[in-house]
């Protein structure tokens, strides 16, 4: 190699042979220049627009949750929003409360009356469940509704309080823009190949099982 090689790489190399700071800068402007052209052009191959059906489950914690993001976001952008939630019902959660500010922007229902274990009535259930799921068909079908949350309605299908086919029927009456999120661990493979995103999260940890800490407002309600 010759000495004026050597030179150049010496140039380029800071005192402890790590790459000098302007050089690096410039190697990251043009790796961020070519991915920035790469994201423009993917950007501009989508442009369809179309009501989606987004689905959370497993048994991690935070499918609602993320699904009231939705909530807050669609809100915030001027649409209005209806949220049924079935089996959930025994008491009245802080995020309904706080989206009381929405007034009638969001429809709000808690149309169970709690955990299975705790009503100890199969048809009972069953019968709140239907009626739940009639109160979201007329949602599913009112186009001033941009957004319409199932919460919890993945495990009246795993309890067979509600059919798979009634849910992808209720899908079908959507007006084209209408997105839809249905929550609940153990979503049946007919959803999941149905929806357009599917989210599953994954437990790894939680006080509950591995602490004994109870339920706390603000975390769990």
């Amino acid at each position: 190699m010759t000495d004026s090689a050597l030179d150049q790489i010496a140039a380029a190399l800071g005192p402890g042979g790590e790459l000098a700071p302007e050089r690096d800068q410039e190697a990251y402007r043009k790796r961020m220049a070519r991915r920035q052209e790469v994201q423009r052009q993917r950007v501009g191959e989508r442009n369809l627009e179309k009501g989606l059906v987004l689905v959370f489950t497993g048994d991690g914690k935070g499918k609602t949750t993320a699904a009231l993001g939705l909530v807050l976001r669609t809100l915030g952008h001027g649409e209005q929003v209806a949220v049924v939630q079935f089996i959930k019902g025994g008491w009245q959660p802080g995020e309904a409360k706080a989206l009381e500010l929405f007034g009638d922007a969001l429809h709000w229902h808690a149309l169970g009356e709690g955990f299975t274990w705790e009503t100890q009535d199969r048809e009972r259930d069953r019968a709140l469940v239907q009626a739940a799921w009639e109160r979201s068909c007329s949602y599913l079908a009112d186009a001033s509704r941009k957004l319409v949350v199932l919460d919890e309605v993945n495990v009246a299908l795993k309890l067979g309080y509600l059919a798979v086919e009634q849910v992808l029927e209720g899908l079908a009456l959507r007006p084209e823009l209408t997105h839809v999120a249905l929550t609940g661990r153990g979503a049946p493979p007919a959803l999941l190949e149905r929806a357009d995103l599917v989210t599953e999260m994954k437990l790894l940890r939680h006080p509950f099982r591995e602490q004994g800490v109870k339920a706390q407002a603000g975390i769990e309600f």
